[in-house]
């Protein structure tokens, strides 16, 4: 039972992040250019594109594990998105920039950004990550709106193929 409750805390953290990431970033399109663009990994002329794609992408995730449809793509797709953004933090580090990593809104070039700022990015992130994994072994969650991710309400769960 234990397992079923971190899952679905699991299922609506992540849905909450990525809902909240998501609607920031496209709240504020402008700013969103600006976040991606102070990464400087991508081309000048993919910066414009990658930043209108992204957060619809981050609220279709975040619809989708909210209300519990293919919970486990979700969840690889989450992780897969989560280890190219940690990569793209350690790689402005790595390169001395000084950003905020625009997760949550702005984002840009921001005087005074250290190896804690980053480090602290990269720790909040590898725990959303470890919660991605989590759901991807364990997709099973209680008020799931799919049947294959629905998880029973019983004292005593049946066990499954996927378990």
């Amino acid at each position: 039972m234990w397992v079923r409750l971190v899952s679905t805390l699991a299922r609506y953290g992540l849905a909450a992040v990525w809902l909240v990431s998501g609607w920031v970033k496209f709240s504020d399109p402008t700013q969103t250019v600006v976040a991606v663009r102070a990464y400087q990994i991508l081309p000048a002329d993919l910066v414009r594109p990658f930043a209108a794609v992204f957060p619809v992408l981050e609220l279709l995730l975040g619809s989708m594990l909210l209300v519990g449809v293919a919970t486990r793509p979700a969840a690889v797709l989450s992780a897969l998105g989560l280890v190219a953004l940690i990569a793209a933090i350690v790689s402005a580090w790595a390169r001395g920039l000084s950003i905020d990593c625009g997760c949550f809104g702005g984002g840009g070039v921001v005087e005074g950004i250290d190896g804690r700022d980053y480090a602290i990015e990269i720790a909040r992130d590898v725990g959303f990550l470890a919660m991605s994994v989590w759901l991807t072994v364990r997709p099973r969650t209680w008020f799931a709106l799919a049947r294959g991710s629905r998880a029973s309400l019983s004292a005593a769960p049946q066990p499954t193929m996927a378990e």
